[in-house]
């Protein structure tokens, strides 16, 4: 399924209202890669929408194995709610602040189902998953790196397992900064051909930081299931 929503107000973004302990949005931080203020505009919220999505779809279509990688875990809300659902979870995240406030979080429910790696995209490395859930990570990833590392998202992923997450398009005001990683729609499609798609959604907005600065996002949502050997769309 593939929609377009252009112009509004995401639920599965980290782009605009900062918290009220937060003096900024968080893609101010995010833009300076100021991690440490970024886990702290962020801190409390809910787990991200197409996380939410492909845990319900997993629900429907259950697998014998529930092993999850959650790339770019940040303080970890995503892998909290993954725990709370009872999968295993391999965190990884590269700043030594987003692993610190995961492991400190109060909501991890079984904690023995939980391993983390703390390592940057260039050194990373990935054990076989049913997901790979990287929410927002991903265009940190540097250009000069990224077919490589997507190369290893695609190994890790189990037949039949999912991937979940954002890559931003090359409208987004952060297209411009030589060590993020942005694409068209149509080299979307092309990372996606291992995969059935199952959500692809496409959102262009606006956004205001408090002193009146403006962010365009170009953002694509992502869930896709990774074919068996030999399947093709």
């Amino acid at each position: 399924m593939t929609n377009t929503t252009q112009n509004h107000e995401s639920t599965d973004t980290d782009l605009g209202t900062p918290q009220s302990s937060a003096p900024l949005p968080a893609f101010v931080y995010a833009t300076t890669r100021d991690w440490e203020g970024y886990f702290e505009a962020t801190k409390g919220r809910e787990p991200r929408q197409t996380l939410l999505d492909v845990l319900d779809t997993f629900d429907q279509d259950p697998l014998l194995q529930r092993c999850a990688i959650d790339l770019g875990c940040g303080e970890g809300r995503d892998t909290a709610e993954m725990l709370r659902r009872g999968w295993k979870v391999h965190a990884i995240d590269g700043h030594p602040d987003g692993i610190k406030r995961l492991i400190s979080r109060e909501d991890l429910g079984n904690p023995a189902n939980l391993t983390m790696q703390l390592a940057p995209f260039e050194a990373v490395e990935l054990p076989a998953c049913d997901l790979l859930n990287a929410s927002f990570s991903l265009p940190f990833c540097a250009p000069d790196h990224f077919d490589h590392l997507w190369a290893q998202i695609v190994e890790a992923i189990r037949p039949g397992g999912r991937f979940s997450g954002q890559l931003f398009g090359e409208r987004d005001s952060w297209a411009t900064i030589p060590d993020r990683s942005h694409h068209t729609r149509a080299r979307i499609e092309q990372l996606l051909e291992p995969f059935c798609i199952e959500q692809l959604k496409e959102e262009e907005r606006e956004g205001q930081d408090c002193d009146g600065i403006q962010k365009h996002w170009h953002v694509f949502h992502i869930i896709a299931r990774k074919h068996a050997p030999g399947q093709h769309s």
